[in-house]
């Protein structure tokens, strides 16, 4: 693996394992990428069990992803 000489000086400078952060880093993605994957192939058999949600659905959760993105931010604790 390949990592910028900038990276890299600023890791060994705090005397942090390069390798095995990188390898943490990318299990961590590949682990990330299975979630989505598993979740669009739970999506895939929810529609095709109950059917596309209506406009008014999507329109609703939406609206409360919003809610929960506003509430969840750091501008909102503060």
């Amino acid at each position: 693996m390949y990592l910028p000489d900038d990276l890299y000086r600023a890791v060994k400078d705090r005397e942090m394992p390069a390798s095995e952060l990188l390898q943490r880093a990318v299990r961590s993605e590949l682990h990330r990428q299975e979630l989505l994957e598993e979740t669009d192939r739970y999506l895939e058999e929810l529609v095709a069990t109950v059917g596309e949600p209506s406009p008014a659905v999507v329109q609703r959760a939406e609206a409360l992803s919003r809610r929960i993105r506003r509430r969840s931010s750091p501008s909102a604790a503060s």
